[in-house]
Formats: structure tokens, sequence, C-alpha cells
């Protein structure tokens, strides 16, 4: 039996005890997963990196995606939301600005249902790191 007929059938033995308030000694338990598909995932990770180019460090006239600082974007079953960043200096003044800015934004996407943003420091973060796009943007192309 599927995963969706398992979760349907679930879904109606507890309907059909909902309305005598009958919960209890049937001998089951009902377990209501909300797994996503690989396509949803793969849509909120792209919808987060669209979130993600548009955070800018206000020192620096470059989003942070495009600087090299994310690291990682992990989306588990449930929609949650785990990035993996760094910083360009490990003592930037901007980091709580901009973690309270990426939660806000990628919080904001159908299907996220929260975000965890991870600060780390390995790899060291340099200047490598940035697209051609930003490298242009600073004048280093």
């Amino acid at each position: 039996m599927s995963t969706g007929s398992l979760q349907a059938r679930a879904c109606q033995e507890l309907s059909e005890l909902a309305p005598k308030g009958d919960f209890g000694n049937h001998g089951k338990i009902y377990i209501f997963a909300s797994t996503m598909t690989e396509e949803e995932k793969l849509h909120i990770e792209e919808e987060t990196v669209k979130m993600l180019k548009t955070v800018f460090d206000p020192e620096i006239p470059v989003d942070i995606y495009s600087l090299g600082l994310v690291y990682k974007i992990d989306v588990d079953n449930e929609g949650n939301v785990q990035i993996d960043m760094t910083l360009t200096a490990p003592t930037c003044p901007m980091g709580d600005f901009l973690f309270e800015d990426i939660r806000q934004k990628v919080e904001s996407i159908e299907g996220v249902k929260s975000v965890n943003v991870q600060l780390v420091f390995e790899p060291e973060w340099d200047q490598s790191m940035m697209s051609d796009e930003a490298k242009m943007e600073l004048g280093m192309l």
C-alpha cells in the first residue's frame, strides 16, 4: 500500500472516530507526516537562492550568495531550511542584521516551515569564492 493511501485510510479512520469523541483503546496509531517531494524541495531551494540574492552586506554592494558566503542550503521533508554560511570576516558587525534579514526573507517562501542559519568558519572565506559577477561588480576582473 502506498504512503498516500495509508495516510488517506488513517484520516478516514480518524474522521470516523472524531464525531464520537472516541480516540482510545483501538490499538491504532495515527502518524501524519508531511513529506515533500524532491521537486518541492528543489523549488524551495531555488526560491531560497533567489531570496539570498536580495540580501546585501551594507558595506559591500554585492549579495551574500554571489559573494560566496553561503556554503550549504538543505531543505528537509517538513519544509525546514538549514543554511550554513560564513562572513567575510569573523568580527563582521553586520552578522546579526544579515541573519535576521535571511530568516525573514526565506520564511516568506511558500512551503517553508522554519529557517535556521548556522554561522560556520570552515572553510575560511576568501575572495576566490566569489562569483565572476561579484568580482566584476567590485572591479576585480
